[in-house]
């Protein structure tokens, strides 16, 4: 049988979007489906094929694409990044007082709740904490290499008239007392032991200091110690290092037949800004459709920019649009979105995903070399 042409092989990519349904939507790229073909996996393929490009890049906010991937791998990378890349939270707290109207028990879920980062070498050379064996006090596993200490205190006054300005009646907090709000950027780190190797008085510290935490007033003060640990988001949502880790297909239209005049501002308005751009009609579209004949210069609808496209498909619930546009996605073409909570660098998220995936596979592989030897 004749080889597939490279139209072929794209159409079995293209998941269709239908008015009511989904189309074509079972992957097709396995030995033994296409008589004649050899879809046999291929490392030297798949290192032709595959692709990493990156659409917008910063500290907290990534988003790139991978293309050329099977979905599972894809869902793998998004799994580790949410539930196995490690970070560090507050994991004991110890109170020693708390006399402002929070409950112990929420006042801690608070603070584990907090966002920390840190030096990456430092939260590498930290080691996995051991929680102790029966009844002993959580603080009895406490180790510089385990463990990060952190502290808060703070006390609520009057200012100076503060009481006098109240029985007034003065409402206004910022004229009456003083350290009446507790932030984030009130918790101390504390260096401890071999921690200090690293040069750092911040080696430590909360994401945003201006996180509130709880509000007092006159007489009302807390002080606490707490033990900050590494983990992994499987244990606990506190330690997943990303806001976000969502991936989605990228989003085709193919326009099929012209689309001009009003109907091309009434199908640009059918989609996201910055789908479908207006251009006037020119004697070179003429020449290629002579359905245009005779409507040169009025504006025409042209695909600017599919991967801002929402796959709404609200373009197709228009009769005068029918035959005329056919929506989809591509099947390997996944664009990936990652939000840091501030401990890693989005991007190195990413890195650290494949990393760790890296290592399950060698341990599968180690698996199979000891079951056949």
């Amino acid at each position: 049988m004749p080889a597939p042409t490279q139209e072929e092989l794209e159409r079995r990519k293209r998941l269709e979007i239908k008015a009511e349904t989904v189309g074509n939507a079972a992957s097709t790229d396995f030995p033994h489906h296409w008589p004649g073909e050899d879809h046999e996996w291929s490392l030297d393929y798949f290192k032709d094929s595959f692709q990493v490009r990156f659409h917008n890049n910063s500290t907290h906010d990534s988003e790139f694409s991978l293309i050329g991937l099977d979905t599972s791998v894809a869902n793998a990378f998004r799994r580790i990044m949410i539930a196995e890349v490690e970070s560090l939270a507050i994991e004991d707290v110890f109170i020693y007082q708390n006399t402002s109207i929070m409950q112990d028990e929420i006042l801690a879920h608070r603070l584990g709740l907090i966002p920390l980062k840190g030096d990456p070498a430092a939260l590498k050379w930290l080691q996995w904490y051991r929680k102790p064996v029966d009844d002993q006090s959580p603080a009895a596993g406490f180790a510089d290499f385990n463990t990060v200490l952190f502290t808060l205190k703070k006390t609520c006054t009057w200012q100076e008239g503060g009481k006098q300005r109240f029985i007034a009646g003065e409402t206004d907090p910022e004229k009456l007392y003083e350290d009446y709000n507790v932030y984030a950027g009130d918790i101390v780190y504390h260096v401890s032991g071999k921690q200090s190797d690293f040069g750092a008085e911040n080696l430590f510290e909360v994401v945003n200091p201006d996180i509130l935490i709880l509000k007092m007033r006159p007489g009302q003060e807390i002080a606490l110690v707490m033990h900050a640990r590494k983990g992994i988001g499987q244990d606990h949502a506190k330690f997943s290092p990303v806001a976000t880790a969502s991936y989605r297909l990228l989003p085709t239209i193919d326009i099929l037949k012209p689309i001009v005049g009003e109907d091309a501002k009434k199908f640009a308005r059918c989609f996201p800004r910055g789908v479908i751009k207006l251009e006037p009609v020119s004697e070179e579209d003429v020449q290629k459709d002579e359905t245009l004949q005779g409507k040169e210069g009025e504006i025409k609808a042209v695909v600017a920019n599919p991967m801002r496209d929402t796959v709404s498909r609200e373009c197709l619930r228009h009769p005068e649009f029918k035959d005329k546009v056919k929506l989809g996605r591509v099947r390997d073409h996944f664009i990936f979105r990652v939000e840091s909570t501030g401990q890693w660098e989005s991007d190195e998220i990413f890195l650290e995903s494949v990393r760790l995936l890296k290592g399950k596979a060698q341990r599968l592989r180690n698996g199979l070399d000891e079951l056949m030897s």
